[in-house]
């Protein structure tokens, strides 16, 4: 992959920031989106704008020939069986609540077992807290070791024929680690578990196959890869789906409404009540398109070598701490950090105003900044844009921090 052609595509990187380049290292929050998808959005509006499902005239047709083509990008990128295995949705976290409120709350029982882990994201623990709170189901977190890293000793210590539910992300939005959700898969189902996977780190970075992962859920969002934000996917097994009732109603969801009762569509749609997010799922199949086109091994391959230079170089500065697993070979291009005496805040700040963009807080991780025994944390993300000059102009302005905040103390 040439990566100044590449970064030609994204014009949002062709700008100043306090009177220096756009260095842009904060795609695990949001990516930025190319050209292409820009105007897939762009044409969509101009040219097609128009419900689906619905009208039968011709911009009707056309937007949802588009947007059900966009589902089978969808299906064939993460190696679905069926379109009716992907439903879009607003984002990994509608998709993971709809999980919890729709299955788990069917299924779950007092004495029944959900298992996440400590580095898990807020929409990763909350819709389990809610559903194990009304259910009576207990919450149980697999340990890390000491580099953040799960063992699956561990894991098969804490799974038990009294687990019903396993979920856990496959790449960590903070310590950037990967996880084995396909092994961990394995021995939830070998106790009668179904495996649910938080793919919103690992989808943009990795390619995924959900029949070889074997899971039964796995959620992602298209703004983390090139795409537009505000529309996401739920991938589950059909079988499951088919028994699963929606938790949202109104149009389009339905087949036949009475006066007392109503029945559902067939999937994937009778989750996907209301006018559905058109021009997010366009463009995310535009973004799927561009990632393809590029090669998600690629992508891969060129993160790996980023996040090793940086292990290298931001090593080298004083005071660092870095999370997380210092084998670049066991992580995607995060590298989430502290600089001592210096609040992460504080660091962000100081980087913003050299035009490098990190973030800083807690990541929607606190339970897992409690286990790395701190309030807060920076965080730079890289994606197929970057390059190691980027790296370079964030270890100057790492060093720049340190030498600041030690004049100014």
């Amino acid at each position: 992959m040439n990566i100044q052609d590449i970064r030609r595509d994204f014009p949002i990187l062709n700008q100043e920031v306090n009177g220096h380049p756009l260095v842009y290292l904060d795609s695990s929050a949001t990516s930025q989106k190319p050209i292409q998808v820009i105007e897939t959005l762009e044409k969509y509006y101009k040219e097609i704008n128009s419900n689906v499902h619905r009208g039968v005239h011709t911009l009707g047709t056309r937007a949802t020939d588009a947007y059900e083509g966009s589902r089978e990008k969808v299906r064939k990128y993460i190696n679905a069986k069926s379109t009716q295995e992907v439903i879009f949705t607003r984002g990994t976290t509608t998709a993971l609540n709809t999980v919890a409120s729709s299955y788990a709350a069917a299924n779950l029982k007092t004495g029944d077992e959900i298992v996440i882990t400590y580095m898990e994201h807020h929409s990763n623990i909350i819709p389990w807290q809610q559903v194990a709170r009304r259910t009576g189901a207990e919450l149980k977190y697999i340990p890390l070791q000491e580099d953040g890293t799960i063992s699956l000793e561990d894991v098969r210590a804490t799974i038990t024929d009294k687990t019903k539910i396993v979920s856990v992300m496959q790449v960590s939005n903070v310590l950037g680690v990967i996880n084995p959700v396909k092994e961990i898969a394995e021995i939830a189902h070998a106790n009668g578990a179904i495996m649910v996977v938080d793919a919103a780190q690992s989808a943009p970075h990795m390619k995924i196959d959900v029949q070889d992962l074997d899971c039964d859920f796995l959620a992602f969002s298209g703004h983390k890869m090139c795409g537009p934000t505000g529309i996401g996917v739920l991938y589950g097994k059909k079988k499951l789906l088919e028994k699963m009732e929606p938790i949202e109603f109104g149009g389009e969801m339905i087949d036949f409404v009475h006066l007392q009762e109503s029945t559902w569509k067939e999937l994937p749609w009778k989750f996907e009540a209301g006018t559905p997010i058109i021009a997010g799922a366009i463009g995310l199949g535009a973004a799927i398109d561009y990632l393809t086109a590029i090669g998600l091994e690629n992508i891969a391959e060129h993160e790996h070598k980023l996040a090793a230079y940086a292990l290298e170089r931001m090593s080298a500065v004083p005071g660092m701490a870095i999370y997380g697993p210092m084998d670049p070979a066991k992580r995607v291009g995060v590298v989430t950090f502290n600089i001592s005496d210096v609040h992460p805040h504080d660091v962000a700040t100081v980087l913003d105003a050299e035009g490098i963009a990190v973030r800083a807080g807690h990541h929607c991780a606190q339970p897992l900044m409690r286990w790395l025994k701190v309030s807060a944390t920076a965080r730079a993300s890289f994606y197929l844009y970057n390059t190691e000059e980027d790296i370079d102009k964030l270890v100057e302005g790492l060093v720049k921090t340190k030498e600041y905040f030690s004049d100014v103390f």
